[in-house]
């Protein structure tokens, strides 16, 4: 089986500031704008190397993805950065009338996303951002694993035509994927191979499903993990073929369940190929405070978890 390992540990919110900031010395085009979180969302490079090209809106994320829509018209490529609970929940309406539905070219950053934001609770994390975003026609949502992917994906977004919505994170997390890595919007990533149950995971979860995987094949079960960085698109295709193979699957994600990935690939099984699916992720609940590991714990999103939901699903086939 093939096993990765790190050096270093990095929050995936930097992978974002260290794609911008390539970003501003490559494309005269892409513009940053951001809601009074530049430190939280690692901006200042760009600003330090292009300050004519970023503007500081407040606390005011409606008024900015209005302006981000504007800019589009003039062929500038926006960069938008708050936390994912502010870039959703609390402008969907901008996003839904003035973005996604005339098919502005504007890009969501969204730091903070999950469980994981930590001690500032259930008013500031956020568990539903995947469903809204996924849900409005033409938006692309993709959720990386690790700073360079995510580095990579906010690069890759720049020459994508559309909306797009960047989900990245808090913690420090281990960096696993190469760092001259092309990041392909759309296309999964297989990064184990196996035969006894397919475990499809995103963003932080992609991980702790390599750490389960370890421990399922010292204990006689092969496991294939699949990387899903985009969440729409599907990679529909990369999905069936490895269910077909293994007849079982778990899904994982820093997400509710209700809407989340999960139901995204439930729905290609339930109209392809059929199989026992079991869920990792929240379960129709808000956060709460606590620090990031205590919260994946008690929520049940790590690889004991997974290891877990694998046997269960294993025994369903």
């Amino acid at each position: 089986m093939k096993t990765y390992t790190y050096t270093e540990k990095k929050d995936t919110r930097s992978g974002f500031g260290a794609g911008l900031a390539e970003l501003g010395r490559t494309n005269p085009n892409v513009v940053a704008l951001c809601a009074d979180l530049i430190g939280s969302l690692k901006m200042n490079e760009f600003i330090k190397e292009n300050p004519e090209r970023f503007f500081q809106i407040g606390i005011a994320e409606a008024n900015m993805m209005g302006i981000a829509a504007g800019l589009t018209i003039g062929g500038k490529i926006p960069f938008t950065g708050t936390f994912a609970n502010f870039s959703t929940g609390r402008v969907y309406d901008q996003i839904r009338q003035s973005i996604a539905y005339s098919g502005k070219n504007v890009k969501i950053c969204a730091s903070h996303a999950g469980l994981t934001l930590g001690e500032d609770g259930a008013t500031h994390q956020i568990l539903e951002d995947i469903g809204m975003m996924k849900m409005l026609p033409g938006m692309t949502v993709i959720n990386p694993c690790d700073y360079n992917q995510t580095k990579a994906a906010t690069i890759a977004i720049a020459d994508h035509v559309g909306p797009v919505y960047l989900r990245f994170g808090r913690p420090s997390v281990p960096i696993f994927t190469p760092a001259d890595q092309t990041f392909e919007i759309g296309k999964a990533i297989k990064l184990t191979e196996g035969n006894d149950v397919t475990i499809i995971a995103t963003g932080h979860l992609v991980w702790e499903a390599l750490e389960a995987s370890k421990v399922l094949d010292q204990q006689g079960i092969s496991a294939e993990v699949i990387n899903i960085h985009t969440i729409k698109p599907l990679d529909e295709e990369a999905i069936l073929k490895s269910v077909a193979k293994t007849g079982c699957l778990v899904t994982a994600e820093e997400h509710n369940i209700l809407g989340g990935l999960g139901e995204s690939v439930a729905r290609t099984l339930t109209l392809n190929n059929p199989a026992p699916q079991e869920f990792i992720g929240t379960n129709d609940t808000f956060g709460e405070s606590g620090t990031p590991a205590q919260l994946m714990e008690k929520y049940g999103l790590n690889s004991a978890s997974i290891v877990e939901r694998a046997k269960v699903v294993i025994q369903r086939k």
